[in-house]
């Protein structure tokens, strides 16, 4: 594993580390990294992240970071009920 960190003059903060998954399986071998940072915007919000980066790709999390509304129950439940539906001629077609 390694494990590193800093921090700067102005505030700005980070922390990682890194190791590979299912090492010595060649064909299973994942690099993963995990880790935060944090810093001061402009406006003189604290911002903090933290991180894992792995076989599912980069996921951040973070307060600052937008997240889309719900899906309203109804269309929740009309698209539960299109995936129940069997695949039409044309989408068979196009398989």
């Amino acid at each position: 594993m390694k494990h590193d960190n800093y921090e700067t003059g102005n505030g700005i903060a980070a922390e990682e580390q890194g190791f590979l998954k299912n090492a010595g399986q060649p064909d299973d071998e994942i690099q993963v990294a995990q880790g935060q940072f944090h810093y001061t915007d402009p406006d003189g919000q604290l911002i903090q992240l933290s991180y894992i980066a792995d076989e599912n790709g980069f996921q951040p999390q973070g307060d600052h970071i937008p997240t889309p509304p719900p899906i309203p129950a109804a269309i929740q439940r009309a698209l539960e009920l299109l995936a129940t539906l069997p695949a039409s001629n044309d989408e068979q077609q196009n398989r």
